[in-house]
């Protein structure tokens, strides 16, 4: 399975071993595990280190071809988010091994605060109380061990991860999200040989300034407005008006119907059914939205989101501040002044003002492009609310200039393809693993 690995004289290599979960879910059988230890910083490789989690997923088939590198998003993603994708990954990667890391910061990874964050505290890896408190304050009481949790030292150890255990064959990188970030920057800090690159859901360019996170809300408000449909704008707007003293007000998890509606976009089948609940609401009927709101708390579950594998709000709070935020002195009144005539919103622009980190100064490889691409693959949605779909486009004729860049638009796709568009991502990836030429349109059935 593994080629020979590289030898280090300072530490002994961990090799992988059968999970102890392995045997705790269908998903999971067969699965490897690793617990590995990069420095904390790869330039100051004597100063401390870090634990990283590797899961293998080894190739059912009795020919194995080759393995892919699996990133998840985020920032703050754990690699178990892409655990329920794992039969859609063999189905589009039929005989090769699949290899899915923790970034440094999530999972079963070292954290930012890992007593906090530990999966037997308060609320296990989330933040629970006076968690936060003790969580900022030893962020700010180490500032320099915080302040490597950059995509840059993700970067690097994912390049080391992979020369330690790269294994035989065609070797791909998947990411998705935040993971297609962390992939193009690993490629500039220390690329490594690839067959091909796979990019679902591209970020924008880093430097832009019309997609970036603080601007979320006029993404997510102009794909709920296109899923809502014109006729209906004016219905939803009367609704909107009437819900401050509605009847049905405190049916609406967090109060606010237009950050609901705008959680919904991320999930095709809970997405259509906005219509039924802006008609409903507009007669006070509530069956469609208490329904939607109970069939959203499954679909986050489906998604691996829950239990110790939830996101990183520290992870995620220190990447955005520092590199995914291109209004550093964004305040609550611009927050609220630009969601005002919104009919849908996001709540990323509001965690971004005053985020209470050490935020990190952005490095020489920020806002820069691998100088050299594999051949690459970009799957995206036309209504992703998380990546904008015109960035997307635009970041892709930028890497088209460091080698071939295949585009395959998903209509009405939204963000995570491998999971929500599974036919279509199959086909494409299939037919760019082949060496073809892959199809720029499909429509997921």
């Amino acid at each position: 399975m593994f080629a020979a690995l590289p030898a280090r004289a300072e530490l002994a290599l961990e090799a992988p071993v059968a999970c102890a979960d392995a045997d705790s879910s269908p998903a999971l059988k067969g699965s490897l595990c690793v617990t590995t230890h990069v420095p904390l910083r790869h330039e100051l490789p004597g100063d401390g280190s870090l634990k990283l989690f590797v899961r293998w997923f080894p190739a059912e088939t009795v020919e194995r071809r080759g393995e892919v590198w699996l990133l998840a998003g985020g920032p703050g993603e754990s690699g178990a988010s892409l655990y329920p994708v794992v039969a859609t990954f063999r189905r589009a990667f039929p005989g090769y091994d699949l290899v899915i890391p923790d970034h440094r910061g999530v999972g079963r990874s070292e954290r930012i605060c890992p007593v906090q964050e530990a999966a037997d505290s308060a609320d296990g890896v989330a933040l629970a109380g006076d968690e936060w408190g003790g969580c900022i304050g030893a962020m700010y009481a180490d500032a320099a061990r915080t302040q490597a949790f950059s995509v840059t030292e993700a970067a690097q150890d994912l390049a080391l991860l992979m020369s330690r255990y790269r294994g035989s064959g065609p070797t791909y990188l998947y990411g998705v999200s935040y993971g297609t970030q962390l992939a193009l920057r690993a490629l500039q800090v220390a690329p490594m040989p690839l067959d091909g690159l796979i990019l679902d859901g591209l970020v924008p360019l880093e430097t832009t300034e019309q997609w970036d996170l603080s601007r979320r809300t006029a993404l997510v408000d102009a794909v709920g407005r296109a899923v809502l449909g014109e006729q209906k704008v004016s219905v939803y707007q009367r609704v909107l008006a009437a819900a401050p003293t509605a009847p049905w007000k405190d049916d609406v998890p967090g109060g606010d119907l237009r950050r609901l509606l705008g959680s919904l976009l991320n999930f095709p089948a809970l997405r259509a059914r906005i219509p039924d609940i802006v008609d409903g609401l507009a007669v006070d009927d509530t069956s469609a939205l208490l329904a939607t709101v109970a069939e959203l708390k499954t679909a986050m579950a489906g998604m691996g989101q829950g239990g110790n594998n939830q996101p990183s709000l520290p992870l995620v709070m220190l990447i955005s501040a520092s590199e995914n935020n291109a209004r550093p002195g964004l305040t609550r009144e611009l927050v609220e002044q630009e969601a005002a005539g919104a009919l849908f919103v996001s709540a990323i622009p509001g965690f971004l003002v005053g985020a209470p980190v050490p935020a990190y100064a952005k490095d020489a490889w920020f806002g820069k492009s691998p100088g050299v691409l594999p051949r690459t693959l970009v799957v995206h949605g036309t209504l992703d609310p998380n990546t904008a779909y015109a960035g997307a486009v635009e970041h892709a004729a930028v890497l088209g200039k460091a080698g071939e860049v295949s585009f395959s638009t998903v209509e009405g796709g939204v963000h995570l393809l491998s999971y929500f568009a599974p036919g279509c991502f199959v086909e494409a990836v299939g037919v760019f693993v082949a060496g073809g030429e892959v199809g720029d349109r499909c429509v997921e059935r």
